[in-house]
């Protein structure tokens, strides 16, 4: 039997403590993944369910977007997928007696992980104005109130669309198109918070802002680095490629300020001897200090060019422009600055440079942790370098790998869901649809919230997502959001961005990735891009949650009828008939996807074209890899302070908390933690288990306080603490973010530690 959600919120700053893991996964990890599972959905149900996650003829995972390997385990799922799997198919349920019992302000006062706790979503609800409870609402009353809004806007750019990473190709299709029709490029994406910066260097550097690899390479590869990333808490399944590859003879260097259990050893819940045994992933463990990535490639690269024979002259000659200017400024690299700004030792750089000397094909895989500091862009552009000067992209088993985090978001992307699009995409929906698409730059995330908050946008309209909660400078993320005419929000269960609202909201219950989607032509299908390129079909098997839900492509169609009326030409009711529908303009508009809906029926659908990683073509503006120099930045420590970095739980994916442990960081029953390392602690004063306030120090002065905090000691680098987000966005300052991506700086923030006044 599956349990009831919490009545009350249960106590999040009185965390248990032990000693962190030293490997992930095994039997506690299946035993994990079951409980909870069965929590949500009960003994049959979950069989039922998890037995369809990620099968080339079943849905695909809610959670990340890492991609399936060619021949599937029949359990093709990890314990973080499982978890969003069952709280997208919980038998609990928000009913329009829910939202009677608990008014706003209530609502407002609760923990993200109550909201979520509570279940699906039933019906579509209504905040009025002046209003204190969400009240029931039809479809075509919530459409007229969104249509009575827009219709009030003085233009079309006081409207702003964003789109969460959950939704699928198609809907995401039809979301851009009925944005650009109605005359605002007004897109922010969740890929604004994270990969932005990937795909700002990539575009400038390879001339596609993607990943360069395919499943398949990690397993010819010789090196593999795994950067800023953990995979063992978000994106678990990498690690099975990660001992695959191992096994075929690759090493693997993690750099991380952080050690974690996943890529010490992987005690593979797949197969006997991996449950019992397991794997020991590192060979090399670079304990990074904070923000120090971009100078410890630039030290690679000047041993590189100062090792005979290392640099691969016939491809840089053949394939690549800006190679002097760049190996000029790489000479220059200085060792000792690159020790203070790695915290690395020489010995340990000298490691790692005979691995890189070893390898003839070495991919680097990355995350949050380069993607979110001032100084991203210019970092990934020096993992570009590294990996030019050796000729590894356009090889097999090497190239560059950024490892997006939210299943589809990089189908979002593709799709057209981009604040700054490219003029030649522009064209092909003009040439398909017959109306002229705005071209005027619309606003990200970090401008949207600008815009809002000196109201200069006025409706907000969300596809999925936690906004609120995801985004920076909480204060003013949800002032800037109270000062909306209207909040829309396209949702499976409530989240913290249902309590702050508009002067009026609306809640529209949409169909999960799990669920049968049945429209006019019968049952349909949608598709989904993985962190590789891969396109492939998604079908859900259970019954929805509620016979009120409309799929996403339904509500963009309804919506995008009711606002354009008779004005727009595009058959939208089509459209929500019948997907395929959609795929054929997809086909017209997006190149790679030719033939999409006979190409997509295939299992496991099929790889869109990536000129470098083909045919060591870069479509630049110089037409070649373009190597880069700038100046190497890192953070700057004041006397007394620490370096924070935000992060997820074990319990955790993005914004939605699953439950209050972190298990292999030994965190048991709670949030409110700081992960600091004992040297530091001692040389601060703060004895493990004492209570302290976060305070953040920017050029703004303006004092941003996250209070309540356990300090727990740690093995973090020197001068680093790390605290789990949601809770220290609100540290994070608007303006506080990554040159040339607009990128939140979340990964390095200046904290000073302030002994709690209730400890």
């Amino acid at each position: 039997m599956a349990s009831k959600p919490p009545k009350s919120d249960p106590v999040q700053d009185a965390p248990q403590v032990a000693e962190p893991k030293h490997a992930a996964a095994g039997l506690p990890a299946i035993g994990h993944t079951l409980r909870m599972a069965q929590q949500q959905m009960g003994v049959k149900r979950t069989a039922l369910t998890l037995l369809s996650v990620n099968q080339k003829d079943g849905f695909d995972c809610p959670g990340c977007a890492w991609p399936e390997p060619e021949h599937r385990h029949r359990a093709e799922f990890c314990e973080n997928g499982a978890k969003a799997v069952a709280e997208e198919a919980t038998l609990r349920r928000v009913t329009p007696e829910f939202f009677a019992a608990h008014p706003v302000a209530d609502l407002t006062g609760r923990s993200g992980y109550w909201l979520g706790q509570q279940g699906r979503l039933t019906h579509p609800v209504y905040l009025p104005e002046g209003g204190t409870h969400y009240e029931p609402v039809t479809w075509e009353r919530a459409f007229d109130i969104i249509g009575e809004e827009i219709a009030a806007l003085a233009s079309p750019d006081e409207a702003v669309f964003y789109t969460s990473g959950r939704t699928s190709n198609e809907a995401a299709f039809l979301y851009q198109l009925f944005a650009r029709e109605f005359g605002t490029n007004n897109l922010p994406d969740c890929s604004n918070m994270c990969h932005e910066s990937s795909g700002s260097a990539l575009s400038e550097t390879i001339g596609i802002g993607k990943g360069s690899v395919l499943l398949e390479d990690l397993y010819k590869a010789d090196l593999i680095i795994v950067a800023g990333q953990n995979p063992g808490t978000n994106h678990p399944r990498m690690l099975s490629a990660l001992e695959k590859a191992k096994a075929g003879g690759a090493r693997v260097i993690s750099v991380n300020p952080l050690p974690e259990a996943g890529l010490e050893r992987f005690k593979n819940p797949q197969t006997p001897q991996g449950m019992v045994r397991g794997a020991a992933l590192t060979d090399l463990f670079l304990q990074i200090r904070i923000g120090g990535d971009q100078a410890l490639f630039r030290l690679l690269n000047k041993l590189i060019l100062e090792t005979d024979g290392a640099v691969d002259e016939a491809f840089v000659r053949e394939h690549t422009h800006g190679y002097e200017e760049f190996a000029e400024t790489a000479r220059a690299a200085d060792w000792d600055d690159t020790l203070t700004a790695t915290g690395l030792s020489r010995e340990d750089i000298e490691k790692a440079l005979r691995m890189v000397l070893d390898s003839k094909r070495t991919i680097v895989c990355w995350a949050m942790g380069l993607t979110q500091h001032k100084h991203s862009v210019p970092t990934i552009r020096e993992v570009v370098n590294f990996l030019l000067l050796r000729g590894n992209i356009g090889r097999p088993g090497a190239g560059v790998c950024p490892v997006r985090g939210h299943s589809n978001v990089q189908g979002d992307r593709t799709m057209g869901i981009f604040e700054r699009p490219a003029p030649a995409f522009l064209d092909a929906l003009e040439k398909e649809f017959g109306f002229a698409p705005p071209r005027e730059h619309g606003y990200d995330v970090v401008r949207a919230i600008r815009a809002l908050r000196d109201g200069e946008a006025k409706v907000f309209f969300a596809m999925g997502g936690n906004f609120v909660s995801a985004s920076p400078d909480t204060e003013v993320t949800e002032a800037a959001m109270r000062r909306a005419r209207l909040t829309v929000h396209v949702s499976t269960k409530l989240n913290r961005s249902h309590a702050v609202t508009g002067a009026r909201a609306l809640i529209l219950p949409t169909l999960g990735r799990t669920e049968r989607d049945l429209q006019g032509s019968g049952e349909q299908f949608v598709t989904v891009e993985d962190s590789m390129g891969m396109v492939h079909a998604s079908r859900g098997r259970l019954e929805p949650a509620s016979r009120h839900l409309l799929s996403e492509p339904a509500i963009v169609s309804r919506l995008a009828r009711r606002v354009l009326g008779e004005n727009s030409r595009t058959p939208w009711e089509e459209f929500e008939k019948d997907y395929a529908t959609i795929r054929d303009r997809i086909a017209r508009v997006i190149p790679g996807f030719e033939d999409f809906n006979a190409r997509v029926a295939r299992p496991g659908g099929f790889a869109l074209p990536h000129a470098p990683r083909d045919e060591r073509r870069f479509p630049t503006a110089t037409g070649k890899a373009n190597f880069t120099a700038a100046p190497v930045e890192h953070p700057e420590l004041p006397e007394g302070r620490l370096l924070l970095q935000t992060l997820r739980s074990h319990d955790q994916y993005n914004t939605t908390i699953y439950g209050l442990d972190d298990r292999y960081r030994g965190i048991r029953n709670g949030r409110r933690v700081v992960l600091v390392n004992p040297e530091d602690a001692r040389s601060l004063k703060l004895a493990d288990g004492v209570y302290v306030d976060l305070v953040s120090e920017w050029r703004d002065g303006v004092e941003r306080r996250a209070p309540g905090f356990r300090v727990v000691h740690y093995p973090t680098a020197r001068g680093c603490a790390a605290a789990y987000y949601p809770e220290t966005n609100v540290l994070v300052p608007l303006d506080a973010t990554a040159d040339t991506s607009n990128t939140p700086a979340s990964k390095s923030v200046v904290v000073r530690l302030e002994q709690s006044a209730t400890d």
